[in-house]
C-alpha cells in the first residue's frame, strides 16, 4: 500500500476472531451514532456527528478473523473547502497472527497529506483505533463518540477557513429565527429575492439556470451542491457584465450558502468564491450582494413573501 495513506497498527494478546468481532462493532469503539448493519458483506451503514461530519459506508470485504474493508460511498465535512474529501476512499482493517500475538493494521486508503482534513482526521483515527478500538479488544470496553479536543480542532479549522474567505472572497452572514429548512427553501427560490430575470430550476442538483438584468448583467449557473438545510452552491458557467473591461469576471466562480444552527437561531453564511477586491466589479457587486442577502433574502425568510426588484431603476447590479 502507498505509504502516504494514513495507517496505524497495534498488537494484542486476543485472538484474530476477537479482534474481528471488535472491528465489526464500530458502535463500541467509534460512535454510537452509526445506523445500519456493520457485520454483513454488502451492507451499508451511516455515521454522523452534529453538523461536523457525516458519511455512508459499504462493506466491500468481510473475511472473519482476517480482513474488513469499508468503502466510503459519500461523505460530508463541515470544516474543509472540499466537503467530500473522503468520498471513494477505503477504510481497511487487516488482521494477522504474529507469534502469540494478533496484529491489527488499519489503513485509510485515500486519506493522504494533501487532504485539508488530513491532520484532524489522522489524529481522530489514531485516537479511535489505537485508543478506543484497542481498549474494546483488550478490556471489552471502548470509548466511542467524539473526542472533544479533535472536534474543537475541526471547529477551529472551520473558523479559520471563514476568516480566510473574508480576506479573499466577498462574504456576508445573516441570522434569522426561522429553521434551517426555511432558510434553504428561500435560498433555492432566487426568484423571490435575487432581483432580475431568472430562467430555469434552481432547486435541483445538477440543474442549470440563468440570471439577467437586461443590458447590464447576465450569468449562467449550475447547481453543484444541494444539501437540504445545510448547503447550496452554484457554479458560474458563463457571465457577461456590461460595465467592466473584463466582461466575464464571474466565470468559474462559485456562489455559496452555508446554513447552520446557532443556539435558537439559524445562520446563513454567504460567500461568492472568486469575487475578490482585485475585480473591477467588486465594489458594485459586493454592494449588490450585501443588499440582496442582508435585505431581500433575509426578508423572504422572515416573511415568506417575494421581495421587490432592487435594480428596477439601477444602471448596475
Amino acid at each position: 500500500m502507498n505509504g502516504q495513506h494514513y495507517t496505524a497498527m497495534f498488537a494484542v494478546d486476543q485472538t484474530p476472531d476477537q479482534v474481528f468481532a471488535a472491528v465489526t462493532n464500530p458502535r463500541g469503539w467509534w460512535s454510537e451514532q452509526i445506523h445500519g448493519p456493520t457485520d454483513q458483506l454488502g451492507a451499508e451503514f451511516t455515521y454522523h456527528y452534529r453538523d461536523v461530519h457525516r458519511a455512508r459506508f459499504k462493506i466491500t470485504e468481510l473475511v472473519p478473523g482476517k480482513k474488513v474493508v469499508w468503502h466510503v460511498v459519500e461523505n460530508y465535512f463541515d470544516f474543509v473547502a472540499d466537503k467530500s474529501e473522503w468520498t471513494d476512499t477505503d477504510v481497511v482493517f487487516e488482521i494477522n497472527e504474529q507469534g502469540d500475538k494478533t496484529e491489527l493494521r488499519f489503513t485509510h486508503i485515500g486519506l493522504v497529506p494533501a487532504y485539508e482534513c488530513y491532520n484532524v482526521c489522522s489524529d481522530a483515527w489514531g485516537s479511535y483505533v489505537k485508543g478506543s478500538l484497542r481498549s474494546l479488544i483488550t478490556t471489552g470496553k471502548g470509548q466511542p463518540n467524539p473526542i472533544e479536543e479533535i472536534v474543537a480542532r475541526a471547529e477551529d479549522l472551520k473558523r479559520l477557513d471563514r476568516e480566510h474567505e473574508r480576506r479573499l472572497n466577498y462574504t456576508t452572514s445573516i441570522t434569522v429565527d426561522q429553521s434551517p429548512d426555511a432558510a434553504f427553501a428561500a435560498i433555492t427560490n432566487p426568484r423571490g429575492w435575487w432581483s432580475g430575470e431568472i430562467d430555469g430550476p434552481a432547486d435541483t442538483l445538477g440543474a442549470e439556470f440563468t440570471y439577467r438584468v437586461a443590458g447590464v448583467h447576465y450569468c449562467k449557473m449550475r447547481v453543484i451542491e444541494l444539501v437540504p438545510g445545510k448547503t447550496v452552491v452554484w457554479q458560474v458557467l458563463d457571465s457577461d457584465i456590461s460595465y467592466t473591461k473584463v466582461r466575464h469576471e464571474w466565470d468559474d466562480t462559485k456562489i455559496r450558502f452555508d446554513i447552520s444552527k446557532q443556539a435558537d437561531q439559524t445562520e446563513i453564511h454567504f460567500t461568492h468564491v472568486g469575487l475578490v477586491p482585485q475585480d473591477e466589479c467588486y465594489e458594485s457587486c459586493s454592494d449588490a450582494w450585501g443588499a440582496l442577502v442582508r435585505g431581500n433574502l433575509r426578508n423572504l425568510i422572515l416573511t415568506g413573501e417575494a421581495q421587490p426588484n432592487l435594480f428596477a431603476t439601477s444602471a448596475t447590479d
